[in-house]
C-alpha cells in the first residue's frame, strides 16, 4: 500500500490530489516504513539507579518513596527545568521540594545515611571480605552471612540479632524497643505486630542494613513527630536516599539576634529534658553533638535534625544485652565504623551526659556575647560550670531550670516565632 501511494506521489499531476497525498504523510523515502503516530510525552528527569542507590538494593534502605521521584513529585532545588542534570552524587544531603497535589510544594531534606565514598568503601569491603572479589552482588554476599541467616529464621527481633551493630540506638537494647522497631517499620505495610511474619526476606535485609549503617531513619519512624517526639517527619526512602521534612541546621543561627538565640536555647533545653523524662520511659542520650545535630523549621521550632548519634536506654526494662555480648562483631558491625572502635558501656551513661556535651559544643556558640553584662555574666558562669561536668550535687533538671530562668525573660513574642505565636500573648507558659 505504501509503495502504491509513493508511486502515486511521483506521478500525480493534480495539485489538489498532491496536497491530499502529502497530508497523508507520503514521503518516497520513508513511506514504506511509516509507523503510527506516537502521542507527545512530557520530557521527564533522568534518574540513574546508581544515583538513588537502587542498583544496590536490597542492601539499601527502602523503596517506599521511589514513585514520587519518578513522577517528579519530589524535585531537587537545582531542577528548574527538565533538561538540567542531577546534582552531584558525592553530596551527603540535598534540598528538595515535595508535593501531593502538584500545586502546593513544601521543602524537604534528601539525605544519604553516609557519604557515597563511605558507601562505596563499605560495598567493596563486603565483596572482598565475604566473597574475596572486588565486585559482587551485595545482596547475595550478605544473605550468606551467619547473622542474616539467623534473621531469616527468627520470628521476633531479639537482642542477640542486633548484638555488635555499631548504632548507638542498639548498644543497650531492650525487647520492648526492638518490638517497637518491628511494629513501626514504615518501609513495609503496617501489620501492627511485634512478630516479623509480615516482613519478607528482602524487608529483613533492608531493615538489618539500615540498622547497621545508620539508625537515623528508624528513629524517625518509631518516634514520629505527630506523637510529639522532637524529630522531623519521615516521608520515605528510595534506594539509599532518605526524604524527611526540611530543617535549617542550628549552625545557621549562631549569629542570630539575642531574642532568637534565647528562644532556641530554651527549646534546646526542653528537648534535652524530654530525652530524659517522657511518657514511654526511654532515656535518650547523645554520643556526640555538632552544629548539624539540631535543626530549626521555618516556623522557628527546634528539632533533632540528625538522630544517628542517639543512644537509647530503656528505664522500664533495662538492657537485655550484657556488655560482654556487645563485643561480638561481624561484617555488619563494620559498614561505617572502624571494627576496632570500643563500645560504650551501658552502665557508664549518666543523665547529665547530653547536657554537658551541649554546654561544651553548642550553647557557647549560640549564647556568647549576645546579652547585656549582668545577664551575660550569669549565662557564661553557668556554661563554664556545665562544660566542666556539673560537679555539684544538683540533678540535670535543676541545672536546666537554672539556665531556663535566666533566658526566659529574654525572648520575645512576635511573628518570627510562628510555632508559639500568637499563643504566647495569651499564655503564661511563654
Amino acid at each position: 500500500m505504501g509503495r502504491w501511494i509513493c508511486c502515486l506521489c511521483s506521478r500525480v499531476a493534480d495539485p489538489l490530489m498532491l496536497l491530499l497525498v502529502l497530508a497523508l504523510g507520503c514521503n518516497p523515502s520513508t513511506a514504506a516504513t511509516a509507523s503510527p503516530s506516537v502521542p507527545h510525552v512530557k520530557p521527564s528527569y533522568s534518574f540513574g539507579r546508581t544515583f538513588l542507590g537502587l542498583d544496590k538494593c536490597n542492601a539499601c534502605i527502602g523503596t517506599s518513596i521511589c514513585k514520587k521521584f519518578f513522577k517528579e513529585e519530589i524535585r531537587f532545588d537545582t531542577w528548574l527545568s527538565s533538561h538540567l542534570k542531577l546534582p552531584p552524587s558525592s553530596l551527603l544531603s540535598y534540598s528538595g521540594n515535595y508535593t501531593d497535589d502538584a500545586k502546593s510544594w513544601r521543602l524537604v531534606d534528601i539525605t544519604r545515611l553516609t557519604s557515597k565514598y563511605q558507601h562505596d568503601r563499605a560495598d567493596k569491603h563486603i565483596c572482598t571480605s565475604l566473597l574475596k572479589t572486588k565486585t559482587c552482588s551485595l545482596e547475595r554476599a550478605l544473605r550468606r552471612t551467619q547473622r542474616f541467616q539467623k534473621w531469616l529464621r527468627a520470628k521476633r527481633l531479639t537482642p542477640d540479632l542486633v548484638q555488635g551493630l555499631s548504632s548507638p540506638m542498639l548498644r543497650c537494647p531492650s525487647q520492648r524497643l526492638l518490638d517497637r522497631i518491628v511494629r513501626r517499620y514504615a518501609e513495609v505495610p503496617d501489620a501492627g505486630s511485634i512478630y516479623m511474619d509480615h516482613l519478607t526476606d528482602r524487608d529483613k535485609l533492608r531493615l538489618l542494613y539500615t540498622l547497621a549503617v545508620n539508625s537515623h531513619p528508624i528513629l524517625l519512624q518509631i518516634f514520629p513527630d505527630v506523637e510529639g517526639w522532637p524529630f522531623p517527619r519521615y516521608l520515605g526512602s528510595c534506594g539509599r536516599l532518605v526524604v524527611s521534612a526540611s530543617t535549617r541546621p542550628l549552625r545557621d543561627f549562631f549569629g542570630a539576634a539575642a531574642e532568637v538565640a534565647a528562644d532556641l536555647a530554651l527549646q534546646l533545653l526542653t528537648v534535652l529534658r524530654s530525652m530524659g523524662t517522657n511518657d514511654l520511659n526511654y532515656f535518650f542520650y547523645f554520643t556526640q553533638v555538632d552544629a548539624g545535630t539540631f535543626g530549626v523549621f521555618s516556623n522557628g521550632h527546634l528539632f533533632i535534625r540528625d538522630a544517628s548519634t542517639l543512644g537509647i536506654i530503656d528505664k522500664e526494662e533495662g538492657s537485655q544485652l550484657i556488655d560482654g555480648q556487645q563485643e561480638y562483631k561481624d561484617i555488619f558491625s563494620c559498614l561505617t565504623v572502624d571494627c576496632q572502635s570500643p563500645f560504650v558501656s551501658c552502665d557508664s551513661i549518666r543523665e547529665k551526659h547530653s547536657l554537658v556535651m551541649v554546654c561544651q559544643e553548642l550553647l557557647p556558640k549560640l549564647l556568647t556575647g549576645k546579652f547585656l553584662p549582668p545577664v551575660q555574666e550569669k549565662v557564661d558562669a553557668f556554661l563554664q560550670r556545665c562544660a566542666r561536668g556539673l560537679s555539684d550535687d544538683r540533678g540535670v533538671n535543676e541545672a536546666i531550670a537554672e539556665l531556663a530562668e535566666i533566658l526566659k525573660p529574654l525572648r520575645s513574642c512576635d511573628s518570627r516565632f510562628a510555632y508559639r505565636y500568637p499563643d504566647c500573648r495569651y499564655s503564661d507558659k511563654y
